[in-house]
Formats: structure tokens, C-alpha cells, sequence
């Protein structure tokens, strides 16, 4: 990615992010947050990663609400930057947030077992230093 695409990109997500947020009325479109904006070279086009927060088929219903609004909402970014062409606009669902979350998850459960067992094995080798103890008496 160039400067200027990386920059409109930037500015894009801004811009949906507020047309999403205030001017949109699809009813399946739920809590989505722009997560990034990837124009390409030729500004033909721009993949929207969006995560939303739900079940499985809120998700996909937020996506397919989105894709059926990019129409209106290219026609707000048409009219707010004064650009010669606007790219085609393609809303993805980004997993990114669900897998970060899966992973601290998972790392969390592993700490808290490794506590455990630190505290099992702690407790075990008091009770074998206890009974040497008494056996020397």
C-alpha cells in the first residue's frame, strides 16, 4: 500500500464508522466497528474488515446488511471527499477480535491450571518435609 491509499483507507473508516453509526437504517445491520480499510493501488477498490459483536448469525446478517447498504454509503463518502472516482466498497467480517479473544482465553485457562498444580506440589513437598521432620525426633 502507497501513502494515499493508506490515508484514504484511514479516512474511510472514519467517514463509515459515522455513516454506520448516525445515517444507516438497516435494521440487520447490529454492533459493527471498522476495524480497517484496505484501498487498493488503483482505488478501484476497498475491502472493509468489520467485527461485530454477536452470534454467528448477527454477524453474518450485519455483513449482508452492510454489502446491501455500500451503495448508500459510497454515495456519502462520494459526496463528503471530492474524489474523481469512488471505490467499489466490500464489507468482510474480521475475526481477528473473536481469535485474540479464543487465545487469551486458552492462556488464561493455562495459567490457572499451572497456578494449581504449583500450588499442589507445593502443598505435597511441605507434607514430605513435615514427615521427615518427625522422623528425625
Amino acid at each position: 500500500m502507497t501513502r494515499r491509499t493508506e490515508r484514504l483507507g484511514e479516512l474511510f473508516r472514519e467517514e463509515i464508522s459515522a455513516v454506520i453509526a448516525n445515517g444507516l437504517k438497516d435494521p440487520r445491520v447490529g454492533m459493527a466497528t471498522i476495524s480497517r480499510v484496505e484501498v487498493t493501488e488503483d482505488l478501484s477498490y476497498a475491502k472493509i474488515s468489520t467485527s461485530v459483536l454477536g452470534t454467528e448469525k448477527e454477524k453474518a446478517d450485519t455483513i449482508i446488511g452492510l454489502n446491501r447498504s455500500a451503495g448508500f454509503i459510497r454515495g456519502v463518502l462520494f459526496k463528503t471527499n471530492k474524489m474523481r472516482h469512488m471505490p467499489q466498497l466490500q464489507f468482510v467480517l474480521d475475526e481477528g477480535i473473536d481469535h485474540s479473544l479464543r487465545v487469551q482465553k486458552i492462556l488464561h485457562e493455562i495459567s490457572v491450571a499451572d497456578q494449581s498444580a504449583k500450588k499442589a506440589q507445593g502443598d505435597s513437598s511441605e507434607q514430605a518435609s513435615e514427615g521427615s521432620k518427625g522422623d528425625k525426633r
